[in-house]
């Protein structure tokens, strides 16, 4: 298990907030496993004492996350998740060609036991993201997707509904991707197992906007992960 210095994370800090590049594979909380000695927050209290992270993203998912340094700047910004005032950005691969042009899903979602979801019609809670086409390849698609609510696997099931379900999301649909799909003429050396070019669930928080507590709006941007930077470099150059 690599190393994680914090202040490598850090994209963007002022007095009250600073939000990071949260990396794949590394838990927003403490999970309730033993072997379990590392998530932001243990990282963020190391930093700042009264750090509170102020929501969460899936531990495979990388990107922007917002922490607060103090109990007012939490308050804060909790309620402008809770209005809905905070503007999501998240990118996504996603199998197969789409054009998504301000497509709103609006279907409700429902928690299952197993930490999965599904949708719910009658007993789901109220969910809405809003999906934009990026970039059309060959056989995939690089999808904007603006979560207007924030429920568990939300972009995950919504895309799925879209039948367009994110690469590697076994969970709700999805295939891993292989260069041998992409690439014409491949050839993998004898005795070599070909392994998928995206070792997780293709998606990245990429943006963040809100209100600091002087008032002034202010967008966090956080760059591509080597794995998912390295997934867009290979489909734009087999496309």
């Amino acid at each position: 298990m690599e190393k994680i210095d914090f202040k490598d994370l850090i994209v963007y800090e002022d007095g009250d907030y600073v939000l990071i590049n949260k990396p794949p594979h590394f838990a927003t909380l403490d999970e309730r496993t033993a072997d379990n000695l590392r998530s932001v927050l243990r990282l963020a209290k190391a930093y700042v004492a009264d750090a509170q992270v102020c929501h969460r993203l899936d531990k495979e998912t990388s990107g922007v996350l917002a922490i607060a340094k103090n109990p007012a700047a939490y308050r804060h910004l909790s309620m402008q998740f809770e209005h809905r005032q905070v503007v999501k950005s998240y990118h996504a691969v996603v199998g197969g060609i789409h054009d998504l042009d301000s497509i709103s899903v609006y279907l409700p979602i429902a928690q299952l036991t197993n930490g999965t979801v599904k949708i719910d019609r009658e007993k789901g809670k109220e969910a809405e993201t809003i999906f934009n086409t990026r970039r059309a390849y060959r056989l995939h698609t690089l999808v904007d997707c603006h979560p207007i609510t924030g429920r568990t696997h939300q972009i995950r099931i919504h895309l799925s509904c879209l039948k367009a379900p994110i690469v590697m999301d076994e969970q709700y649909g999805g295939k891993p991707i292989y260069l041998s799909q992409l690439k014409k003429n491949f050839n993998l050396k004898r005795d070599t197992e070909e392994l998928p070019l995206i070792q997780r669930v293709a998606l990245h928080a990429y943006a963040l906007t809100f209100a600091r507590t002087d008032g002034e709006e202010i967008t966090v941007e956080a760059p591509y992960p080597k794995d998912f930077a390295a997934l867009i470099r290979q489909l734009e150059k087999n496309s």
